[in-house]
């Protein structure tokens, strides 16, 4: 009796990753790939990163650019129209206040940022799994085109030499006739 870990494809599968594995076993079941991505993710976010994903978003956007560059006009017009400025030209208090908001911002976005590449590796290991069971389905669908069509070759091979055969006995029976 010959060893089952003799097969060069059980040799083949456990060369395997997880994730080629997983697809697999999706193929020999017949399970779709596409399964809703966001069932991967962790459904409840903490208020740090509901925060983060806030801030990240609205740090990146034109409003708090427009918003920012009115505060700063607004710092730099009340300090010069006043009689006793509170923060005098050179605005040192308000490069204090921009580099304090830079310096918290930063890393919020950091943070917000890392959490959409931890979504982004998910739905990349997702697209390839959909990916590489597609093109098995499309290898197997090819191998089923060929069996249908060597099938209906042997089939039409066969019609056809039953078709010459039943040709040759009319052209007997006419020269039989003819003589």
């Amino acid at each position: 009796m010959s060893d089952p870990q003799a097969h060069p494809l059980v040799a083949d599968i456990a060369r395997l990753s997880d994730i080629e594995r997983r697809v697999l076993q999706r193929f020999i079941s017949r399970e779709r790939a596409a399964h809703p991505r966001l069932a991967e993710r962790p459904t409840s976010a903490t208020f740090g990163e509901r925060l983060a994903d806030r801030v990240a978003s609205f740090g990146g956007s034109w409003s708090f650019i427009c918003l920012a560059v009115a505060a700063i006009a607004a710092w730099i017009t009340v300090n010069a129209l006043v009689g006793r400025p509170f923060d005098p030209y050179p605005y040192i208090l308000l490069n204090l206040v921009l580099s304090c908001t830079a310096a918290l911002q930063a890393p919020v976005i950091m943070m917000s940022q890392n959490r959409q590449a931890i979504h982004d590796r998910l739905d990349a290991r997702h697209d390839y799994e959909v990916n590489t069971k597609a093109e098995i389905e499309i290898v197997a669908l090819h191998t089923k085109l060929d069996e249908m069509r060597e099938q209906k070759w042997v089939e039409l091979i066969a019609l056809q030499e039953r078709q010459l055969a039943l040709l040759e006995r009319l052209v007997d029976a006419d020269r039989r006739g003819e003589r």
